[in-house]
Protein backbone atom coordinates (compact mmCIF):
# COMPACT_ATOMS: atom_id res chain seq x y z
CA UNK A 1 0.00 0.00 0.00
CA UNK A 2 1.51 3.26 -1.18
CA UNK A 3 1.38 6.21 1.05
CA UNK A 4 1.66 10.14 0.85
CA UNK A 5 3.59 11.83 3.36
CA UNK A 6 1.95 15.66 3.83
CA UNK A 7 4.21 18.24 3.05
CA UNK A 8 5.79 19.37 7.20
CA UNK A 9 6.02 15.52 7.12
CA UNK A 10 8.43 15.45 4.33
CA UNK A 11 10.20 18.41 5.50
CA UNK A 12 10.72 16.51 8.62
CA UNK A 13 12.27 13.74 6.94
CA UNK A 14 14.36 15.82 4.48
CA UNK A 15 15.96 18.00 7.63
CA UNK A 16 16.97 14.82 9.11
CA UNK A 17 18.39 13.33 5.88
CA UNK A 18 20.66 16.97 5.64
CA UNK A 19 21.87 17.11 9.27
CA UNK A 20 23.27 13.29 9.48
CA UNK A 21 24.65 13.22 5.98
CA UNK A 22 27.11 15.80 7.82
CA UNK A 23 26.59 14.97 11.60
CA UNK A 24 26.62 12.30 13.82
CA UNK A 25 25.40 14.81 16.66
CA UNK A 26 22.35 13.03 18.33
CA UNK A 27 19.31 15.36 17.60
CA UNK A 28 15.39 15.55 17.70
CA UNK A 29 12.17 16.47 15.67
CA UNK A 30 9.55 18.20 17.66
CA UNK A 31 5.86 17.21 16.33
CA UNK A 32 2.93 18.00 18.20
CA UNK A 33 0.00 15.63 19.15
CA UNK A 34 -2.08 14.37 15.65
CA UNK A 35 0.97 15.14 13.65
CA UNK A 36 1.49 11.52 12.61
CA UNK A 37 4.87 11.12 14.00
CA UNK A 38 4.83 7.21 13.28
CA UNK A 39 4.17 8.14 9.67
CA UNK A 40 7.74 9.97 9.50
CA UNK A 41 9.62 7.33 11.75
CA UNK A 42 7.74 4.66 8.84
CA UNK A 43 9.25 6.92 5.98
CA UNK A 44 12.71 7.15 8.00
CA UNK A 45 12.95 3.18 8.50
CA UNK A 46 12.03 2.27 4.97
CA UNK A 47 14.85 4.36 3.28
CA UNK A 48 17.89 3.95 5.78
CA UNK A 49 20.31 2.00 4.10
CA UNK A 50 21.32 -0.02 7.37
CA UNK A 51 19.36 -1.20 10.02
CA UNK A 52 17.10 0.47 12.08
CA UNK A 53 16.24 0.35 15.67
CA UNK A 54 12.80 2.13 16.70
CA UNK A 55 12.22 2.55 21.07
CA UNK A 56 9.66 3.75 23.15
CA UNK A 57 8.77 3.30 26.21
CA UNK A 58 5.24 1.68 25.98
CA UNK A 59 3.93 -1.49 24.65
CA UNK A 60 1.27 0.49 22.80
CA UNK A 61 3.43 2.68 20.83
CA UNK A 62 5.64 0.10 20.10
CA UNK A 63 2.90 -1.35 18.50
CA UNK A 64 1.48 1.27 17.40
CA UNK A 65 4.63 2.63 15.23
CA UNK A 66 5.30 -1.02 14.52
CA UNK A 67 1.45 -1.94 12.66
CA UNK A 68 1.76 2.07 10.95
CA UNK A 69 5.25 0.76 9.37
CA UNK A 70 3.83 -2.81 8.65
CA UNK A 71 0.64 -1.34 7.04
CA UNK A 72 2.32 0.13 4.20
CA UNK A 73 3.43 -3.77 3.24
CA UNK A 74 6.79 -3.74 5.19
CA UNK A 75 7.94 -5.94 7.28
CA UNK A 76 9.25 -5.35 11.00
CA UNK A 77 10.28 -7.50 13.66
CA UNK A 78 9.04 -6.47 17.58
CA UNK A 79 11.15 -6.66 20.78
CA UNK A 80 8.98 -6.29 23.43
CA UNK A 81 8.05 -8.67 26.62
CA UNK A 82 4.65 -6.72 27.04
CA UNK A 83 3.53 -7.78 22.96
CA UNK A 84 4.84 -11.35 23.69
CA UNK A 85 7.29 -11.14 20.98
CA UNK A 86 11.54 -10.77 21.35
CA UNK A 87 12.70 -10.97 17.53
CA UNK A 88 14.86 -8.71 15.92
CA UNK A 89 15.71 -10.70 12.97
CA UNK A 90 14.39 -7.97 10.32
CA UNK A 91 16.61 -4.78 9.00
CA UNK A 92 13.66 -2.74 11.38
CA UNK A 93 12.98 -3.39 14.60
CA UNK A 94 10.10 -2.05 16.71
CA UNK A 95 11.23 -2.48 20.87
CA UNK A 96 10.52 -1.09 24.34
CA UNK A 97 13.34 0.45 26.05
CA UNK A 98 13.10 -1.79 28.77
CA UNK A 99 13.20 -5.21 27.01
CA UNK A 100 15.97 -4.24 24.97
CA UNK A 101 17.74 -2.74 27.67
CA UNK A 102 17.29 -6.14 29.61
CA UNK A 103 18.54 -8.21 26.33
CA UNK A 104 21.61 -6.16 24.71
CA UNK A 105 23.19 -9.23 24.93
CA UNK A 106 21.37 -10.49 22.42
CA UNK A 107 22.69 -7.16 20.14
CA UNK A 108 26.32 -8.03 19.16
CA UNK A 109 28.10 -8.19 15.99
CA UNK A 110 27.94 -11.83 14.21
CA UNK A 111 27.29 -11.93 10.17
CA UNK A 112 23.68 -12.47 10.23
CA UNK A 113 23.52 -9.37 12.25
CA UNK A 114 24.76 -6.21 11.26
CA UNK A 115 24.80 -3.37 13.50
CA UNK A 116 21.70 -0.46 13.28
CA UNK A 117 22.61 2.13 11.72
CA UNK A 118 19.84 4.67 13.20
CA UNK A 119 18.07 4.06 16.52
CA UNK A 120 15.06 6.63 16.63
CA UNK A 121 13.41 7.26 19.97
CA UNK A 122 9.49 7.56 19.99
CA UNK A 123 8.64 10.52 23.20
CA UNK A 124 12.41 10.93 23.59
CA UNK A 125 11.70 13.63 26.07
CA UNK A 126 12.05 10.12 28.72
CA UNK A 127 15.90 10.35 27.91
CA UNK A 128 17.72 11.44 30.76
CA UNK A 129 21.05 12.96 31.01
CA UNK A 130 22.12 9.97 33.55
CA UNK A 131 24.57 7.07 32.45
CA UNK A 132 23.02 4.65 34.46
CA UNK A 133 19.70 5.37 32.60
CA UNK A 134 18.10 2.86 30.59
CA UNK A 135 17.97 4.85 27.40
CA UNK A 136 21.94 6.06 27.59
CA UNK A 137 22.93 2.00 28.42
CA UNK A 138 21.25 1.37 25.05
CA UNK A 139 22.88 4.14 23.01
CA UNK A 140 26.87 3.28 24.49
CA UNK A 141 26.05 -0.13 23.88
CA UNK A 142 24.95 0.25 19.97
CA UNK A 143 27.50 2.91 19.53
CA UNK A 144 30.33 0.62 20.86
CA UNK A 145 29.20 -1.95 17.96
CA UNK A 146 28.94 1.58 15.58
CA UNK A 147 30.52 4.52 16.10
CA UNK A 148 28.33 6.15 13.35
CA UNK A 149 25.31 5.27 14.50
CA UNK A 150 22.96 8.16 14.24
CA UNK A 151 20.37 9.03 17.51
CA UNK A 152 16.97 10.39 16.41
CA UNK A 153 14.25 11.41 18.45
CA UNK A 154 10.98 12.67 18.47
CA UNK A 155 8.89 14.45 20.74
CA UNK A 156 5.57 17.11 21.27
CA UNK A 157 7.11 18.13 24.50
CA UNK A 158 10.79 19.13 24.19
CA UNK A 159 10.99 20.56 27.91
CA UNK A 160 10.72 18.96 31.19
CA UNK A 161 10.70 20.53 34.59
CA UNK A 162 13.36 20.34 36.32
CA UNK A 163 16.08 20.06 32.94
CA UNK A 164 14.57 22.85 30.85
CA UNK A 165 15.22 22.17 27.21
CA UNK A 166 15.73 18.92 25.66
CA UNK A 167 18.42 20.11 23.37
CA UNK A 168 20.54 22.80 22.89
CA UNK A 169 20.48 24.25 19.70
CA UNK A 170 17.60 24.89 17.25
CA UNK A 171 18.13 24.80 13.60
CA UNK A 172 17.04 27.80 11.51
CA UNK A 173 17.34 29.21 7.90
CA UNK A 174 20.86 30.76 6.36
CA UNK A 175 22.99 29.08 9.26
CA UNK A 176 21.04 31.24 12.21
CA UNK A 177 19.08 29.27 14.93
CA UNK A 178 18.35 29.68 18.73
CA UNK A 179 20.40 28.65 21.28
CA UNK A 180 18.08 26.72 24.29
CA UNK A 181 20.71 26.11 26.72
CA UNK A 182 24.34 26.34 27.40
CA UNK A 183 23.89 23.58 29.74
CA UNK A 184 25.07 20.14 28.08
CA UNK A 185 22.63 17.77 26.48
CA UNK A 186 22.45 14.46 25.19
CA UNK A 187 20.21 15.60 22.03
CA UNK A 188 22.08 18.82 20.17
CA UNK A 189 19.83 19.96 17.37
CA UNK A 190 16.38 20.29 16.80
CA UNK A 191 15.98 19.76 13.51
CA UNK A 192 12.52 20.52 13.03
CA UNK A 193 9.60 21.96 14.58
CA UNK A 194 5.63 22.35 13.95
CA UNK A 195 3.51 24.26 15.69
CA UNK A 196 0.27 23.32 16.77
CA UNK A 197 -1.12 26.11 15.20
CA UNK A 198 -0.03 25.16 12.05
CA UNK A 199 -1.95 21.95 12.55
CA UNK A 200 -4.99 23.36 13.50
CA UNK A 201 -5.16 26.08 10.96
CA UNK A 202 -4.43 23.71 8.42
CA UNK A 203 -7.48 21.33 9.90
CA UNK A 204 -5.00 18.64 10.73
CA UNK A 205 -6.24 18.59 14.24
CA UNK A 206 -9.77 19.52 16.00
CA UNK A 207 -10.41 23.26 16.65
CA UNK A 208 -10.17 23.85 20.79
CA UNK A 209 -12.23 25.98 22.52
CA UNK A 210 -10.26 27.27 25.32
CA UNK A 211 -12.11 28.98 28.42
CA UNK A 212 -10.69 29.84 32.01
CA UNK A 213 -13.40 28.35 34.80
CA UNK A 214 -16.53 30.35 34.51
CA UNK A 215 -17.92 29.81 37.97
CA UNK A 216 -15.63 28.59 40.51
CA UNK A 217 -11.96 27.59 40.50
CA UNK A 218 -8.90 26.78 42.49
CA UNK A 219 -6.38 29.66 43.37
CA UNK A 220 -3.04 27.63 43.47
CA UNK A 221 -0.45 30.41 43.05
CA UNK A 222 0.30 30.63 46.78
CA UNK A 223 2.14 27.57 46.90
CA UNK A 224 5.53 27.22 46.86
CA UNK A 225 6.84 24.92 43.66
CA UNK A 226 10.23 22.89 44.46
CA UNK A 227 13.80 23.41 42.28
CA UNK A 228 11.97 21.05 40.02
CA UNK A 229 8.79 23.58 39.38
CA UNK A 230 6.68 20.87 41.09
CA UNK A 231 3.93 21.74 43.73
CA UNK A 232 4.28 19.67 47.02
CA UNK A 233 1.90 17.34 47.05
CA UNK A 234 1.15 17.71 50.88
CA UNK A 235 0.70 21.34 50.28
CA UNK A 236 -1.87 20.48 47.35
CA UNK A 237 -3.55 17.88 49.54
CA UNK A 238 -3.87 20.71 52.18
CA UNK A 239 -5.25 23.48 49.77
CA UNK A 240 -7.78 21.27 48.15
CA UNK A 241 -8.88 19.31 51.20
CA UNK A 242 -10.26 23.09 52.11
CA UNK A 243 -12.05 23.19 48.61
CA UNK A 244 -13.90 20.03 48.64
CA UNK A 245 -17.28 21.97 48.05
CA UNK A 246 -15.46 23.52 44.90
CA UNK A 247 -14.39 20.27 43.75
CA UNK A 248 -18.41 19.42 44.30
CA UNK A 249 -19.03 22.44 42.43
CA UNK A 250 -16.08 21.79 39.13
CA UNK A 251 -17.58 18.10 38.73
CA UNK A 252 -21.11 19.07 38.82
CA UNK A 253 -20.15 21.76 36.31
CA UNK A 254 -17.94 19.30 33.76
CA UNK A 255 -20.99 16.48 34.20
CA UNK A 256 -23.16 19.60 32.93
CA UNK A 257 -21.21 20.40 30.12
CA UNK A 258 -20.30 16.43 29.56
CA UNK A 259 -24.12 15.87 28.40
CA UNK A 260 -23.63 16.24 24.86
CA UNK A 261 -19.83 15.43 24.80
CA UNK A 262 -18.82 11.66 24.15
CA UNK A 263 -15.54 11.52 25.93
CA UNK A 264 -14.39 13.38 29.08
CA UNK A 265 -10.87 13.53 30.64
CA UNK A 266 -10.02 14.95 33.84
CA UNK A 267 -6.57 16.06 35.51
CA UNK A 268 -6.13 15.92 38.53
CA UNK A 269 -3.85 17.16 41.53
CA UNK A 270 -3.10 14.53 43.50
CA UNK A 271 -4.25 10.63 44.27
CA UNK A 272 -6.04 11.88 46.65
CA UNK A 273 -7.96 14.36 44.62
CA UNK A 274 -8.23 11.80 41.79
CA UNK A 275 -10.24 9.91 44.50
CA UNK A 276 -12.52 12.70 45.80
CA UNK A 277 -13.40 13.71 41.80
CA UNK A 278 -14.62 9.94 41.00
CA UNK A 279 -16.51 9.89 44.06
CA UNK A 280 -18.89 12.79 42.46
CA UNK A 281 -19.42 11.38 38.71
CA UNK A 282 -21.51 8.70 37.81
CA UNK A 283 -20.46 5.31 39.15
CA UNK A 284 -20.99 3.16 35.59
CA UNK A 285 -19.47 5.64 33.51
CA UNK A 286 -16.07 6.60 35.40
CA UNK A 287 -12.63 4.94 35.46
CA UNK A 288 -9.81 6.05 37.30
CA UNK A 289 -6.17 6.09 36.77
CA UNK A 290 -3.08 6.55 38.87
CA UNK A 291 0.58 5.36 38.68
CA UNK A 292 -0.06 2.68 41.13
CA UNK A 293 -3.35 0.95 39.14
CA UNK A 294 -2.14 -2.68 37.54
CA UNK A 295 -1.37 -2.98 33.96
CA UNK A 296 -3.96 -5.03 33.35
CA UNK A 297 -6.70 -3.23 34.73
CA UNK A 298 -5.22 0.20 33.29
CA UNK A 299 -5.21 -1.28 29.78
CA UNK A 300 -8.66 -2.67 30.49
CA UNK A 301 -10.14 0.83 31.55
CA UNK A 302 -8.20 2.40 28.74
CA UNK A 303 -10.26 -0.02 26.25
CA UNK A 304 -13.29 0.52 27.64
CA UNK A 305 -13.19 4.47 27.81
CA UNK A 306 -12.13 4.31 23.79
CA UNK A 307 -14.84 1.67 22.98
CA UNK A 308 -17.11 4.76 25.04
CA UNK A 309 -18.13 2.15 27.09
CA UNK A 310 -16.97 4.57 29.60
CA UNK A 311 -17.41 8.61 29.36
CA UNK A 312 -15.63 9.73 32.12
CA UNK A 313 -11.57 9.03 32.77
CA UNK A 314 -9.87 10.77 36.05
CA UNK A 315 -5.77 10.39 36.04
CA UNK A 316 -3.18 11.99 38.02
CA UNK A 317 -0.07 12.47 35.52
CA UNK A 318 -0.24 9.45 33.47
CA UNK A 319 -1.68 9.99 30.56
CA UNK A 320 -0.43 13.03 29.50
CA UNK A 321 1.50 11.27 26.85
CA UNK A 322 1.53 8.46 24.45
CA UNK A 323 -2.45 8.56 24.84
CA UNK A 324 -4.77 8.56 22.10
CA UNK A 325 -8.50 8.40 21.97
CA UNK A 326 -9.83 10.77 18.90
CA UNK A 327 -13.14 10.68 20.49
CA UNK A 328 -12.32 12.99 23.60
CA UNK A 329 -14.00 16.60 22.79
CA UNK A 330 -14.03 17.45 26.84
CA UNK A 331 -10.97 18.14 28.99
CA UNK A 332 -10.97 19.54 32.31
CA UNK A 333 -7.83 20.49 34.09
CA UNK A 334 -7.66 20.44 38.00
CA UNK A 335 -4.44 20.65 38.56
CA UNK A 336 -1.40 23.20 38.52
CA UNK A 337 1.33 23.29 36.06
CA UNK A 338 4.26 25.56 35.65
CA UNK A 339 5.09 23.87 32.19
CA UNK A 340 3.99 25.74 28.96
CA UNK A 341 4.23 22.35 27.10
CA UNK A 342 2.61 20.10 30.13
CA UNK A 343 -0.34 22.33 29.65
CA UNK A 344 -0.26 22.10 25.82
CA UNK A 345 0.32 18.13 26.30
CA UNK A 346 -2.56 18.06 28.21
CA UNK A 347 -5.05 19.66 25.70
CA UNK A 348 -3.67 18.00 22.91
CA UNK A 349 -4.94 14.81 24.27
CA UNK A 350 -8.58 16.42 23.14
CA UNK A 351 -7.40 17.60 19.72
CA UNK A 352 -7.34 14.97 17.68
CA UNK A 353 -10.07 14.55 14.58
CA UNK A 354 -12.63 12.25 15.00
CA UNK A 355 -15.95 11.88 13.28
CA UNK A 356 -18.74 13.73 14.09
CA UNK A 357 -16.60 15.99 15.99
CA UNK A 358 -15.77 19.65 15.56
CA UNK A 359 -14.30 20.86 18.02
CA UNK A 360 -12.79 20.13 21.88
CA UNK A 361 -13.98 22.52 25.51
CA UNK A 362 -10.46 22.52 27.44
CA UNK A 363 -11.59 24.28 30.80
CA UNK A 364 -8.77 25.15 33.40
CA UNK A 365 -9.78 24.99 36.70
CA UNK A 366 -6.36 25.43 37.96
CA UNK A 367 -5.34 29.21 36.43
CA UNK A 368 -2.54 28.54 34.51
CA UNK A 369 -2.96 30.97 32.22
CA UNK A 370 -1.18 29.54 29.63
CA UNK A 371 -1.98 29.84 25.60
CA UNK A 372 -2.48 26.58 23.29
CA UNK A 373 0.35 28.04 21.03
CA UNK A 374 2.39 29.95 23.81
CA UNK A 375 5.91 29.32 23.05
CA UNK A 376 7.86 27.41 25.65
CA UNK A 377 10.25 29.56 27.73
CA UNK A 378 12.29 26.90 29.13
CA UNK A 379 12.93 28.61 32.27
CA UNK A 380 11.16 28.38 35.88
CA UNK A 381 8.30 31.06 36.11
CA UNK A 382 9.46 33.96 37.84
CA UNK A 383 6.10 35.48 38.63
CA UNK A 384 2.43 34.14 39.26
CA UNK A 385 1.01 36.83 36.44
CA UNK A 386 4.37 36.03 34.29
CA UNK A 387 2.99 34.31 30.45
CA UNK A 388 4.90 34.10 27.68
CA UNK A 389 6.18 37.11 25.47
CA UNK A 390 8.16 37.56 22.06
CA UNK A 391 10.96 39.96 22.25
CA UNK A 392 13.02 40.83 19.04
CA UNK A 393 16.31 41.11 18.98
CA UNK A 394 17.31 44.87 17.77
CA UNK A 395 20.71 43.27 16.80
CA UNK A 396 20.28 40.45 15.22
CA UNK A 397 16.78 40.48 15.01
CA UNK A 398 15.98 37.26 16.48
CA UNK A 399 12.52 36.68 18.20
CA UNK A 400 12.90 35.70 21.88
CA UNK A 401 10.89 33.74 24.18
CA UNK A 402 11.28 35.09 27.79
CA UNK A 403 8.42 35.49 30.52
CA UNK A 404 7.01 38.51 31.30
CA UNK A 405 4.18 40.88 32.33
CA UNK A 406 1.66 42.60 30.42
CA UNK A 407 -0.66 45.49 31.57
CA UNK A 408 -4.72 45.48 30.96
CA UNK A 409 -4.20 46.92 27.30
CA UNK A 410 -1.41 43.77 26.26
CA UNK A 411 1.31 45.92 26.73
CA UNK A 412 4.82 44.47 28.39
CA UNK A 413 5.15 45.93 31.69
CA UNK A 414 8.21 43.83 31.90
CA UNK A 415 10.01 40.91 30.79
CA UNK A 416 12.95 38.67 32.22
CA UNK A 417 15.12 37.61 29.67
CA UNK A 418 18.49 38.14 30.08
CA UNK A 419 20.22 37.89 26.49
CA UNK A 420 19.49 37.06 23.01
CA UNK A 421 19.02 33.71 22.16
CA UNK A 422 20.10 33.94 18.53
CA UNK A 423 22.85 32.39 16.80
CA UNK A 424 25.07 32.01 13.77
CA UNK A 425 26.86 29.39 12.10
CA UNK A 426 30.53 30.35 10.62
CA UNK A 427 32.56 27.26 9.84
CA UNK A 428 30.78 24.86 12.20
CA UNK A 429 31.32 26.83 14.98
CA UNK A 430 27.83 28.87 16.44
CA UNK A 431 28.50 32.35 17.78
CA UNK A 432 25.80 33.36 20.06
CA UNK A 433 24.62 37.16 20.09
CA UNK A 434 25.87 39.08 22.20
CA UNK A 435 22.71 41.61 23.07
CA UNK A 436 21.85 41.41 26.43
CA UNK A 437 18.84 43.06 27.73
CA UNK A 438 20.12 42.94 31.40
CA UNK A 439 23.53 42.85 32.34
CA UNK A 440 26.00 44.26 34.84
CA UNK A 441 28.30 46.62 33.43
CA UNK A 442 32.13 46.53 33.56
CA UNK A 443 33.80 49.25 35.78
CA UNK A 444 37.12 49.05 33.91
CA UNK A 445 36.51 48.47 30.27
CA UNK A 446 32.54 49.11 29.87
CA UNK A 447 31.66 45.78 28.65
CA UNK A 448 28.35 44.19 29.44
CA UNK A 449 28.15 41.16 31.10
CA UNK A 450 25.66 38.78 32.37
CA UNK A 451 23.95 39.71 36.34
CA UNK A 452 25.76 36.56 37.88
CA UNK A 453 28.90 36.99 36.25
CA UNK A 454 31.83 37.96 39.00
CA UNK A 455 34.45 38.48 35.97
CA UNK A 456 34.10 40.48 33.16
CA UNK A 457 33.99 38.10 30.07
CA UNK A 458 35.99 40.79 28.22
CA UNK A 459 39.11 41.66 30.65
CA UNK A 460 38.00 39.38 32.89
CA UNK A 461 38.24 42.41 35.84
CA UNK A 462 36.57 41.27 38.94
CA UNK A 463 33.08 42.77 38.81
CA UNK A 464 31.59 44.74 42.26
CA UNK A 465 29.72 42.57 44.47
CA UNK A 466 26.53 44.41 44.75
CA UNK A 467 26.05 43.51 48.51
CA UNK A 468 29.92 45.31 48.85
CA UNK A 469 28.54 48.30 47.33
CA UNK A 470 25.46 48.65 49.39
CA UNK A 471 27.74 47.79 52.47
CA UNK A 472 29.94 50.67 51.69
CA UNK A 473 27.45 53.19 51.14
CA UNK A 474 25.55 52.47 54.47
CA UNK A 475 28.88 52.49 56.20
CA UNK A 476 29.82 56.15 55.25
CA UNK A 477 28.13 59.16 56.75
CA UNK A 478 27.51 60.80 53.72
CA UNK A 479 25.78 58.36 51.49
CA UNK A 480 21.98 57.27 51.27
CA UNK A 481 20.94 54.13 50.03
CA UNK A 482 17.33 54.11 48.86
CA UNK A 483 15.35 50.65 49.22
CA UNK A 484 13.30 51.87 46.00
CA UNK A 485 9.77 50.94 46.01
CA UNK A 486 8.54 53.79 43.87
CA UNK A 487 10.09 55.75 40.89
CA UNK A 488 7.99 59.20 39.19
CA UNK A 489 8.66 61.20 36.73
CA UNK A 490 7.54 64.64 36.25
CA UNK A 491 9.12 67.80 34.42
CA UNK A 492 10.87 70.77 36.13
CA UNK A 493 12.95 73.38 35.10
CA UNK A 494 16.24 74.25 36.00
CA UNK A 495 17.68 77.31 37.38
CA UNK A 496 17.45 79.16 34.36
CA UNK A 497 13.82 78.29 33.63
CA UNK A 498 14.97 75.50 31.00
CA UNK A 499 12.84 73.11 30.54
CA UNK A 500 14.46 69.11 32.45
CA UNK A 501 12.94 65.61 33.32
CA UNK A 502 12.87 64.94 36.48
CA UNK A 503 13.11 61.28 38.06
CA UNK A 504 12.44 60.61 41.65
CA UNK A 505 13.36 57.52 43.64
CA UNK A 506 11.30 56.57 46.69
CA UNK A 507 11.96 54.19 49.61
CA UNK A 508 9.07 52.66 51.73
CA UNK A 509 9.45 55.71 54.62
CA UNK A 510 8.90 58.12 52.58
CA UNK A 511 12.68 59.13 51.70
CA UNK A 512 13.22 60.32 48.12
CA UNK A 513 16.21 60.88 46.05
CA UNK A 514 16.20 62.74 42.74
CA UNK A 515 17.89 62.91 39.20
CA UNK A 516 17.62 65.07 36.38
CA UNK A 517 18.01 65.20 32.31
CA UNK A 518 17.94 67.71 29.57
CA UNK A 519 16.69 66.43 26.84
CA UNK A 520 17.54 69.26 24.06
CA UNK A 521 20.35 67.91 22.00
CA UNK A 522 21.81 64.58 20.80
CA UNK A 523 24.31 64.99 23.46
CA UNK A 524 21.71 65.19 26.10
CA UNK A 525 19.73 62.57 24.53
CA UNK A 526 22.95 60.49 24.36
CA UNK A 527 23.36 60.94 28.04
CA UNK A 528 20.24 60.33 29.37
CA UNK A 529 20.27 56.73 27.46
CA UNK A 530 23.69 56.11 29.49
CA UNK A 531 22.74 57.04 32.90
CA UNK A 532 19.30 55.80 32.58
CA UNK A 533 17.35 54.43 29.59
CA UNK A 534 20.23 51.98 29.18
CA UNK A 535 19.44 49.67 32.39
CA UNK A 536 15.76 51.22 32.96
CA UNK A 537 14.37 50.74 29.69
CA UNK A 538 11.97 47.56 30.21
CA UNK A 539 12.40 46.17 26.50
CA UNK A 540 15.96 47.29 24.82
CA UNK A 541 15.03 45.79 21.79
CA UNK A 542 12.43 48.32 21.19
CA UNK A 543 13.42 50.97 19.16
CA UNK A 544 12.83 54.50 21.77
CA UNK A 545 14.55 57.80 21.05
CA UNK A 546 14.07 60.30 24.07
CA UNK A 547 13.40 63.02 21.91
CA UNK A 548 11.59 65.40 24.35
CA UNK A 549 10.69 65.41 28.18
CA UNK A 550 7.03 65.00 27.67
CA UNK A 551 7.54 62.03 25.15
CA UNK A 552 9.79 60.09 28.40
CA UNK A 553 6.86 60.81 30.20
CA UNK A 554 4.12 59.86 28.12
CA UNK A 555 6.08 56.74 28.14
CA UNK A 556 6.96 55.93 31.33
CA UNK A 557 5.80 52.42 31.68
CA UNK A 558 8.72 51.92 29.40
CA UNK A 559 10.85 51.97 32.13
CA UNK A 560 11.69 49.83 35.42
CA UNK A 561 12.97 51.40 38.47
CA UNK A 562 15.94 49.82 40.33
CA UNK A 563 16.27 47.86 43.31
CA UNK A 564 18.66 50.40 45.12
CA UNK A 565 19.89 53.59 44.25
CA UNK A 566 22.78 54.90 46.21
CA UNK A 567 23.11 58.99 46.88
CA UNK A 568 26.40 60.57 47.51
CA UNK A 569 26.02 64.10 49.87
CA UNK A 570 27.43 67.09 47.99
CA UNK A 571 27.04 70.25 49.74
CA UNK A 572 23.59 71.12 48.73
CA UNK A 573 21.96 68.27 47.10
CA UNK A 574 22.15 64.24 47.49
CA UNK A 575 23.99 63.07 43.94
CA UNK A 576 22.73 59.57 42.76
CA UNK A 577 26.12 58.15 42.45
CA UNK A 578 24.72 54.31 41.70
CA UNK A 579 21.45 52.52 41.00
CA UNK A 580 21.30 48.74 41.24
CA UNK A 581 19.24 46.40 38.82
CA UNK A 582 18.33 42.64 39.40
CA UNK A 583 19.63 42.53 42.48
CA UNK A 584 20.68 38.87 44.16
CA UNK A 585 22.05 39.76 47.23
CA UNK A 586 21.40 39.22 51.19
CA UNK A 587 19.88 42.65 51.43
CA UNK A 588 15.93 42.88 51.37
CA UNK A 589 14.15 44.62 48.12
CA UNK A 590 11.42 46.90 48.45
CA UNK A 591 7.99 45.53 49.41
CA UNK A 592 9.32 42.06 50.17
CA UNK A 593 9.45 40.55 53.84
Amino acid sequence: MAYQLRPYQTDAVHSVIRHFRQSNDPALLVLPTGAGKSLVISELARIARGRVLVLAHVKELVEQNHDKYESYGLKASIFSAGLGQKEAIEQVVFGSVQSVVRNLSQFHHEPEQKAFTLLVIDECHRVSMEKNSSYQKVVEHFKRLNPNLKVLGLTATPYRLGMGWLYQYKNGLNNKGIVRTEEPRFFKHCLFELPLSYMIDNGYLTKPNVVDAPIVFYDFSLLSTDSFGRYPEQELNQLLKGNTRATKQIIDQVTSEATDRKGVMVFASTVDHAREIISYLPENESALIIGDTPAKERDRLINDFKDQQLKFLVNVSVLTTGFDAPHVDLIAILRPTESVSLYQQIAGRGLRLAEGKEECLIIDYAGNRFSLFSPEVGEPKPDSKAVPVTVPCPACGNENSFWGIVDGDGDLVEHYGRRCQGFEEFEGEKEQCSFRYRFKECDKCGAENDIAARKCHECQNGLVDPDKKLRDALNLKNCMVIRCSGMEMNCSKDSKGNTRLKVTYHDEDGAEVSEFFRLDTPAQQGAFYHHFGKHSLINRGEPFKASTVDNVIHNRKKFRKPDFVIAHKEKHYWKIIDKIFDYQGSFRKADTL
